[in-house]
């Protein structure tokens, strides 16, 4: 608890700082979700954000064919899939492959080996119904795993030449460099140039979420309150936090933000 009561909360944020943001690049399931479900008050906020002219980037561990679909219907400047693996410009547009990959097939089917390797120490885990679906990574059920068994695998990954993470819904298995922040800097560099780090927010809720939280990187960052549960296992942790969780800190955010023109106006 201590760690929680040393991080501002977002009411802390100067309106200044707030006035100044014109992109948020956020992660999706338990950052803009409730139990799961996008709320009208979330779709309404990514429509005011819209309409103040505040672009919105979808920065998420889902997989390639989910994302594909679920960003041409949302009201959001394109999205980022596979924990920074590949980005969806806006517009339907093809995705651009973000982590380089020389033989697809033989990247698949390296890992299917590792994941296998690891169901013959954890036969428990089973496969994402979305893992189908995936480029870059490859992803088994997070639900029913203690945090020490997560550590293992982890070791385990990294034995075999691979990265690990894992969300509040799935596990990764994934190049080593593959991380969001990775991915959103480069399609910051290459896409969206005309963003400066202050014009900025990042925001997110799980340990796949962490490296947006780098203020190196993104020195505004903000977590939504359920982040709170993994906070000893961050490394880096958010600016601020937000007084509710998944979507509705986000909305809270999106508030905030709006407020703050607002006032600057």
């Amino acid at each position: 608890m201590s760690r929680h009561l040393s991080l501002p909360a977002l009411s802390e944020i100067s309106s200044a700082s707030l006035s100044n943001i014109r992109l948020i690049a956020t992660d999706m399931d338990g950052t803009l979700t409730r139990g799961g479900k996008f709320t009208f008050a979330l779709l309404q906020a990514l429509e005011d954000l819209a309409a103040a002219d505040i672009k919105v980037l979808i920065v998420t561990g889902r997989s390639a064919g989910w994302v594909s679909g679920l960003s041409s219907l949302m009201p959001v400047a394109g999205a980022i899939a596979e924990n920074g693996g590949l980005y969806f410009p806006p517009g339907n547009q093809k995705p651009v492959v973000l982590t380089p990959i020389p033989d697809l097939a033989q990247h698949r089917q390296h890992l299917a080996t590792t994941f296998e390797n690891l169901q013959t120490k954890f036969p428990q885990i089973q496969e994402s119904t979305d893992n189908r679906f995936r480029l870059t990574d490859w992803t088994f059920d997070v639900a029913g795993l203690r945090q020490d068994e997560l550590q293992t695998l982890d070791h385990l990954c990294q034995q075999m030449g691979w990265g690990f993470t894992y969300s509040n819904v799935q596990c990764h298995i994934k190049p080593q460099d593959q991380e969001k922040a990775v991915g959103l800097l480069q399609v910051l560099r290459e896409y969206l140039p005309q963003y400066s780090t202050e014009q900025i927010v990042t925001v997110g809720d799980s340990p796949n979420d962490e490296s947006l939280f780098d203020r190196r990187y993104f020195p505004v960052s903000v977590g939504v309150a359920n982040v709170l549960e993994y906070l000893n296992q961050l490394k880096y942790q958010p600016a601020y936090i937000t007084t509710a969780a998944e979507g509705e800190g986000f909305c809270e955010l999106s508030s905030y933000i709006l407020q703050s023109l607002h006032i600057s106006s």
